[in-house]
């Protein structure tokens, strides 16, 4: 699965997986909106009544700004709520 940051015309960035892109839309999966805080970021739903059954949205390429790739820790939080619920350990290093 391919996790993607997008940022939208209305200024929004969301996290998404990306289904499947052409050259006039993207179709995501599992999007959630990236909402700053003091100390890091939250995530919420960005589509908040679609069917949680079919959670694909398509948007149009005139509406997206970016797209790029997310920080390993922000993709590590995702897969947390989206994922398959394994938390990774953050890497840490001896001190001698």
């Amino acid at each position: 699965m391919e996790v993607k940051l997008l940022r939208v015309v209305t200024g929004e960035e969301i996290v998404a997986e990306i289904v499947e892109e052409n050259a006039a839309e993207v179709t995501l999966k599992n999007a959630l909106v990236v909402i700053p805080t003091q100390q890091s970021v939250g995530f919420a739903p960005w589509a908040t009544v679609i069917d949680r059954e079919n959670p694909e949205v398509t948007v149009s390429r005139t509406h997206i700004v970016y797209v790029a790739h997310v920080d390993e820790s922000i993709r590590n939080k995702y897969d947390e709520i989206y994922g398959s619920k394994l938390v990774k350990p953050e890497k840490k290093s001896l001190i001698l």
